[in-house]
């Protein structure tokens, strides 16, 4: 069986166990996080459809990160997480899914979904099994550790690398996922993994990255797409972003909504407000 082994520890999140740990509950205990460590649902809260989640080191999005994950352990335990991450590297297929085995981290391992991988690949016109575009792209796997240190090994993953960020491609992946999770009878959330906006001042990143969330809130792909491109505003996950929006509009019947828990930068960690970068939790569920 394959193994995916960490490309970014000791980088973006600590090599060492212990100290990873620790620096996930800090996480979730700063004050720019939910200010409380996760505790598992007794019941299996099937309204949660995903979640849009920050994939940068530890120290910077983290605290962000965490307000989907407190969230999503609340709902209990899903089967399979699908986690849409964003091609950083430019290797392998433009839309890669990950065939199977395992991820490796400090935590531990955890099992790729096979056999909904196979399923969304046969449906869809534009996923490809494929590693390459995994190995050392860095939006998927610092995610795994968040999700192992609050289901342990209670849960499989499907990885998932977008190369290609069109309206397109997010429509035929959202339904490829509902089709596929549907014929193998899966109980799945989906993590749209992505940062917002990329180096400029404060002020002008948070107005941007809030323009962006509001198109998100709404369900409007075409517009969120649109002022990406008309604002310039360097959200490096949009992809994912619009498979998770046409995702719950397809699967809930088109009665869903998202909220954002949260909204920070950079500069609300380091206290330098000059160049940061923009991360947002937002949650998407049933109404």
């Amino acid at each position: 069986m394959s193994k995916r082994y960490p490309a970014v520890a000791g980088y973006f999140y600590p090599r060492d166990r212990k100290e990873l740990v620790s620096t996930i509950q800090q996480a979730f205990l700063h004050r720019l996080g939910p200010g409380k460590l996760p505790t598992i649902g007794g019941f299996r809260d099937k309204s949660v459809i995903g979640y849009v989640v920050p994939h940068a080191g530890y120290v910077y999005s983290g605290p962000v990160a965490a307000h989907s994950y407190y969230d999503l352990a609340s709902s209990g335990i899903p089967e399979t997480i699908v986690v849409l991450g964003t091609n950083h590297t430019g290797y392998g297929a433009l839309v890669s899914v990950y065939p199977k085995g395992s991820w490796v981290t400090p935590l531990g391992e955890v099992e790729v979904d096979s056999e909904l991988a196979s399923k969304v690949v046969d449906i869809s016109s534009y996923a490809e099994l494929d590693e390459d575009a995994h190995i050392e792209e860095h939006s998927i796997e610092v995610q795994i550790p968040f999700l192992q240190y609050i289901y342990g090994d209670r849960f499989k993953i499907l990885p998932v690398t977008i190369g290609l960020h069109t309206v397109e491609v997010a429509r035929d992946l959202a339904l490829s996922l509902l089709k596929a999770s549907s014929e193998l009878k899966r109980d799945i959330v989906v993590l749209a993994s992505s940062d917002f906006n990329h180096y400029e001042p404060q002020d002008i990143t948070v107005s941007k990255d809030m323009e962006a969330i509001n198109y998100i809130i709404r369900g409007d792909v075409e517009g969120f797409y649109r002022v990406l491109i008309e604002k310039n505003i360097t959200v490096c996950g949009p992809g994912g972003i619009m498979t998770l929006i046409e995702y719950a509009k397809q699967v809930s019947g088109g009665k869903w909504k998202a909220v954002l828990l949260k909204h920070a930068t950079s500069g609300d960690i380091t206290g330098d407000y000059y160049a940061v970068v923009g991360y947002a939790s937002i949650k998407f569920q049933r109404e």
